[in-house]
């Protein structure tokens, strides 16, 4: 009785199963943000078999990137870039997904139709991680009909990361799982040259750099090891491979939104650093605007990289262990520690400058205070001495003469001497006053330093 791949022969659904024909699906982060809402929403669990891990991706599910396009090409359709060596496609589907924030990916996914050796897959993989500009659907650049096709103002950009699953199948797969030295699969040149892409010869020196989960090993059953590029998983079941492709998704996503919150960091320090502090509302402007930026740095650090970091999303150890794995690799989790620490460092500068204004407004604040204040006591003390006059003139008695002028020294000088001696004396006590201790702090702040103190010279020596 001929058993299905995934299943055993009392129905049971395993996780390991031979591909007949080899399955690559490449990943490329894509620059800029495109919002989940455009095109038709989908789910990934619609489109893939994720088999007993689906309802894991149920809980999680508005974590999840979603499938904004998706577009089954026939093999002449996708054009791919030189160095294909003979290798013949049997079918290929593209998606474009993006996360909650806005950060997407381009997903192909290929199916070959012959047998894939090791030799023609390493120049294959290289071409298209290296030259995948030149990815095209018909005669147009593949970028530039997802663009139209999704209806974006901008056009579509490959960003810096890429990562390439390679499911083998057929003799390609019982080779690599038949492999004379099954205690440590690095030593597998098929292996070590899909994972190089043909770019390291098949010596120890490159076996080296191959990583092999400690978790994902199982003698003559599979195979999985990675390098920080290109994951080679044999032996594993559908659902476990659309399980690992979720994974290094959520790898190449993460990795994507840490250098672009690093970039944007470093944009929002030189902002700080040029920006003009000649008046109090263009320094509020900045800090609102360098505060609106670190508090989007944060949201993406949160919700586009420590989602998609951890195990919560498929907590299962063979998706564990290849995350983890994988995780080292690309030093996603070092990163991820760096950039928070910068985007902490960059709140600390955003609050002392903030600080700094307060205490400038504070301190313009009091100054008007000051002013005004003195204003005050300068009109009243002008004000007194003419309203006392004015209330000696004003008074009914005999010392007012009503057939005289008020401006009559010889009858009025002493009433003037009394209304404006006490104030004329009372300014000239302050002045000294404010000399005096003008002297004082002047003295305090000149006090010589007692370092500077000369040294008085030694006594001479009695001689005893």
């Amino acid at each position: 009785m001929r058993m299905l791949p995934g299943t055993s022969d009392n129905g049971r659904v395993l996780d390991s199963a031979v591909r007949e024909r080899t399955r690559i699906l490449l990943l490329f982060s894509l620059a800029g943000r495109v919002s989940p809402e455009l095109g038709a929403r989908q789910r990934l669990v619609d489109g893939f078999d994720f088999g007993r891990f689906t309802p894991h991706l149920h809980t999680s599910e508005p974590l999840l990137p979603v499938p904004i396009l998706t577009e089954r090409v026939s093999p002449e359709e996708l054009r791919l870039p030189p160095g294909a060596r003979g290798l013949a496609l049997a079918g290929a589907r593209v998606l474009v997904v993006t996360t909650p924030r806005g950060d997407a990916t381009l997903l192909v996914d290929c199916d070959f139709a012959d047998e894939t050796p090791s030799d023609a897959l390493a120049p294959w993989l290289a071409a298209t991680c290296f030259d995948r500009a030149g990815l095209a659907l018909g005669d147009r650049p593949l970028l530039d009909v997802l663009t139209e096709r999704l209806g974006l103002p901008e056009p579509l950009a490959f960003g810096q990361n890429v990562h390439q699953l390679v499911f083998p199948g057929g003799r390609l797969a019982r080779d690599l799982l038949g492999a004379a030295d099954h205690d440590d699969p690095r030593l597998s040149a098929p292996l070590s040259e899909m994972i190089y892409r043909g770019r390291l010869p098949s010596n120890g020196a490159a076996h080296a750099g191959v990583i092999v989960p400690e978790h994902m090993r199982n003698h003559g059953v599979t195979v999985s090891a990675h390098g920080r590029g290109v994951s080679v998983q044999a032996g594993w079941a559908p659902h476990v491979e659309n399980g690992l492709a979720l994974v290094a998704l959520g790898m190449v996503s993460a990795l994507a939104v840490l250098q672009r919150t690093r970039l944007a960091a470093f944009g929002m320090m030189r902002a700080n650093e040029q920006a003009p502090a000649d008046s109090p509302s263009g320094i509020r402007s900045l800090i609102s605007r360098l505060s609106a930026g670190v508090n989007e740095l944060q949201l993406d650090l949160a919700f586009g990289v420590e989602a998609y970091v951890d195990s919560l999303l498929i907590p299962e150890m063979v998706m564990e262990g290849f995350q983890s794995s994988l995780r080292d690799a690309l030093g996603v989790r070092d990163s991820l520690d760096n950039s928070a620490r910068m985007v902490e460092r960059l709140t600390s500068v955003i609050n002392a400058r903030s600080a700094a204004l307060d205490a400038a407004l504070a301190d313009r604040d009091d100054r008007r205070d000051r002013t005004i204040s003195g204003l005050v006591a300068a009109a009243t003390l002008i004000a007194l001495p003419p309203t006392l006059l004015l209330a000696f003139f004003g008074v009914n008695g005999t010392d007012v003469d009503d057939h005289r002028s008020i401006l009559d020294l010889r009858e009025y000088g002493a009433a003037y001497v009394v209304a404006w001696l006490p104030f004329v004396v009372l300014v000239l006590i302050g002045y000294v006053l404010l000399r005096r201790a003008g002297r004082r702090s002047g003295s305090l702040l000149a006090a010589p330093d007692d370092s500077r103190a000369p040294v008085p010279a030694p006594r001479p020596s009695s001689g005893r």
